[in-house]
């Protein structure tokens, strides 16, 4: 026989855990000793394992033998709620036995629940947050015939790394998937976890896999901040299963994830949401959220379709100006024009990101192209968006010797120039002489032979047997007694001492005489078969 350590009777050793899940009803011994002895054995039980009301009594008999050890009080006992309470209606406010945090939660008002407060305390792009796929907007992968969707309705989730743009639903769709497949989900952030709390997480996942069978994915959003160190520490518990992986990056993921995450890894790129994706959204807001809000008749079907052009495909911006627009449209005497003019300030790429790289190509190749109108364009973005103008002006003297080389040699010195007006000057006055010699440049007639010769020489030294190649004896320098007298130099004919500097000379090693790198075309032979008859001087018809 064992004692039950709940209610403290005797129970069969082999019956005690069906004693436990009988409510304590059942395969109970007889009693063979007196009252006393059992009271005395249920005293001994700790106070841990004893009932509540147990414990309340205890605490409420201790209470009455303190302040009253001769006295019986045999007032009747108040009911609250239907429950027995140990206060006597005798009892003064100072000799009742304060109750517990517990028990005035219970008999006060039931309060919100905590997760309510956040949900209204959050942004309107976080309460807007789809919670199922099919409230995912503009976004193939996860659409009826999408490729991740199928996946996820299989069950059959593979780590994965998903490529977008802010507010394109990276997050969101991580979630969604947590929830669709009942895993564990765990979100991390590159900024505030470390190597040791990710194996703390994978030592946990395991744990959890392997007593309820229940899969964890970890999300972990901006993965390309993480170090390589910490991104190795994904490899084996990715590969083994034991973690699910899903990753959220606004950079190329061919340059910010190694290899070898990545072919453990299914890279899904995001579409870019349209401006009809962002408008759908935005009404979907109003329609929900729009009455708690009690906006004024400014935000209206126009403002609705601005806000969303200008969030150039982020649902996150655009949900997050429409807040503040509902909020400042109830001031007093505010117009339209300035609602906008407080809301958009534009922010066109990131300096690190992907579009900083792209933006430059593209005003490179404006320039190369001889279209103005677009290299300014560009130039604009970039000096709007920060860009440090000493690279855009040493990006033009590249460009100067580049695209422009032969054609007009003056503008390498207009180039490097520039530098020295940007460095000497700084913004905003700068972004003048950026924009003359930006327009200079794209103006100018081009010629890419300097630079295709270049490129022509180092395509030949990659020939096996060229870049060894002895240099011909009469163009080496003899500074010694001894290279002359082995003939170094000897037969070198000095041009200026001949008429126009002509003489009959070879220049090039042995092996390559006769070779031509430097190309007689400024520019190539092809003719683009979309430009129309008149736009091309030399293109001829068939008459």
């Amino acid at each position: 026989m064992v004692s039950c350590p709940i209610c403290g009777n005797s129970v069969p050793s082999l019956k005690i855990n069906d004693h436990i899940d009988s409510n304590c009803q059942s395969f109970i011994d007889e009693p063979t000793s007196s009252s006393g002895e059992q009271s005395s054995q249920k005293a001994n039980v700790p106070s841990f394992f004893q009932p509540t009301s147990a414990r309340k009594a205890s605490a409420q008999a201790s209470s009455q033998k303190d302040t009253q050890p001769s006295q019986v009080d045999a007032s009747p006992l108040r009911s609250v709620n239907g429950k027995r309470n140990l206060t006597r209606e005798t009892d003064s406010p100072s000799e009742r036995p304060r109750p517990k945090y517990e028990d005035a939660v219970s008999e006060s008002q039931p309060k919100r629940p905590r997760v309510n407060a956040f949900q209204k305390a959050a942004p309107l792009a976080e309460r807007m947050r789809p919670r199922t796929l099919d409230d995912v907007c503009g976004q193939e992968l996860v659409g009826p015939n999408g490729i991740l969707r199928g996946l996820i309705e299989q069950d059959r989730v593979p780590s994965m790394i998903l490529w977008g743009g802010a507010g394109m639903g990276k997050t969101t769709i991580a979630r969604v998937i947590a929830s669709m497949v009942g895993s564990r989900f765990v979100e991390i952030n590159s900024t505030s976890t470390g190597v040791a709390e990710c194996k703390k997480l994978f030592s946990e996942a395991k744990s959890e896999l392997s007593l309820t069978g229940r899969k964890t994915i970890i999300f972990c959003d901006e993965i390309h901040r993480f170090s390589k160190s910490q991104q190795d520490v994904f490899l084996g518990p990715v590969e083994s299963g034991q973690v699910t992986l899903i990753g959220a990056t606004t950079e190329n993921p061919s340059f910010k994830v190694q290899n070898a995450l990545l072919s453990r890894c299914r890279t899904f790129t995001l579409s870019k949401l349209t401006d009809e994706n962002v408008n759908d959204i935005l009404h979907r807001a109003l329609r929900v959220e729009g009455p708690n809000y009690s906006p004024s008749a400014l935000v209206d079907e126009e403002l609705v379709q601005y806000l969303a052009k200008f969030s150039d495909g982020d649902a996150r911006t655009s949900l997050n100006l429409l807040e503040l627009a509902m909020d400042l449209s109830k001031r007093p005497g505010i117009t339209k024009d300035e609602l906008k003019r407080s809301l958009t300030k534009t922010l066109v790429y990131d300096r690190a990101g992907d579009q900083h790289y792209d933006t430059i190509s593209a005003f490179h190749k404006s320039i190369r192209g001889s279209d103005p109108d677009a290299a300014l364009y560009y130039l604009a973005r970039m000096i709007q968006s920060g860009e440090d103008p000493l690279y855009i002006a040493r990006r033009l003297i590249v460009l100067a010797s580049e695209d422009i080389g032969l054609a007009d040699n003056t503008m390498l010195t207009l180039a490097i120039s520039t530098h020295a007006a940007v460095e000497k000057v700084g913004l905003p006055e700068a972004r003048i002489n950026l924009g003359h010699a930006t327009v200079a440049m794209a103006l100018s007639k081009k010629s890419t032979r300097s630079y295709r010769g270049l490129n022509n020489a180092f395509a030949a030294l990659e020939e096996p047997g060229i870049a060894g190649l002895p240099v011909p004896i009469h163009l080496r320098n003899a500074p010694t007694r001894l290279m002359k007298d082995i003939g170094y130099g000897k037969e070198y004919k000095y041009n200026p001492n001949y008429v126009d500097g002509q003489v009959s000379q070879e220049y090039l090693p042995d092996k390559l005489q006769g070779r031509k790198f430097l190309e007689d075309l400024d520019l190539g032979e092809k003719v683009d078969p979309d430009l129309g008859i008149g736009e091309y001087p030399y293109m001829e018809t068939d008459s």
